[in-house]
């Protein structure tokens, strides 16, 4: 068991649930680092823990029957996997895996299951995440079905920015077609055309932010609407200090 202070613990629903809900988890949480690609949980598996990112960010993948994935919601800080162990007998429908390297608080996902049903006030808070997750994951098909993928890898870009601690966000084009669904060659263009308008800065292996308020601009209402669903139910989400240069 770590030595964790819930005053500056690094995951939102750790540091925002009521102390004795905290106190029911802390015998059971374990740190760890979590590298690129580290599965968290398989479709249709059992899932034997769940994971609190502090710095690491997860992406949800739906996967089709011939095995194509492309990402349905992503997680760092403010979330937490595992609601399928509340909401779906255990078994995950998505698989689930780590974008941006980081480190994770995990326990087994029975000891979580239970403390959950044993407090009504942990319950509420799962279930405020559980609607805040199914907003995301809504408005990631309204964007893929309604966005260019300019816009769509804007709204992407300020995703993980609100959910790694720097502007320098670890992604490889590799990785970003993957999450977007769409061909290598594309997000490279997109990516040109983000740095041509001075709105970030790519390098390789990393994005890094140069202004975000008109990247939020560039990305219109791709992005926002489940970030104020979030805020509504469980409270801010982070915002990293923004570089300029």
């Amino acid at each position: 068991m770590p030595d964790l202070d819930q005053a500056t613990i690094g995951n939102r629903l750790l540091a925002m649930m009521a102390a004795e809900d905290f106190a029911r988890l802390v015998p059971s949480l374990e740190r760890m680092m979590l590298p690129v690609r580290h599965v968290m949980g398989d479709k249709d598996e059992v899932m034997d823990h769940v994971y609190f990112p502090q710095t690491a960010v997860a992406s949800l993948l739906a996967v089709s029957p011939d095995g194509n994935r492309v990402e349905a919601g992503l997680f760092g800080a403010e979330g937490m996997s595992g609601l399928p162990v509340l909401l779906a007998g255990g078994r995950s429908p998505h698989d689930s895996l780590i974008q941006v390297e980081g480190d994770a608080l995990r326990m087994p996902a029975g000891a979580f299951a239970d403390a959950a049903w044993a407090s009504p006030t942990l319950m509420a808070l799962m279930l405020r995440y559980a609607q805040a997750s199914a907003v995301q994951v809504a408005h990631t098909a309204l964007s893929n079905a309604l966005h260019t993928i300019n816009e769509r890898l804007a709204r992407w870009i300020l995703m993980c920015h609100d959910r790694v601690p720097t502007d320098g966000i670890a992604l490889t084009h590799e990785f970003m077609a993957l999450m977007l669904g769409t061909r290598r060659s594309s997000v490279t263009l997109a990516l040109q055309t983000l740095e041509g308008s001075g709105l970030i800065r790519s390098l390789r292996g990393q994005v890094v932010m140069r202004d975000r308020p008109a990247l939020e601009e560039f990305a219109g209402d791709a992005y926002g609407a489940p970030e104020a669903e979030y805020e509504r139910l469980i409270g801010p989400m982070p915002r990293p200090r923004t570089y300029r240069g």
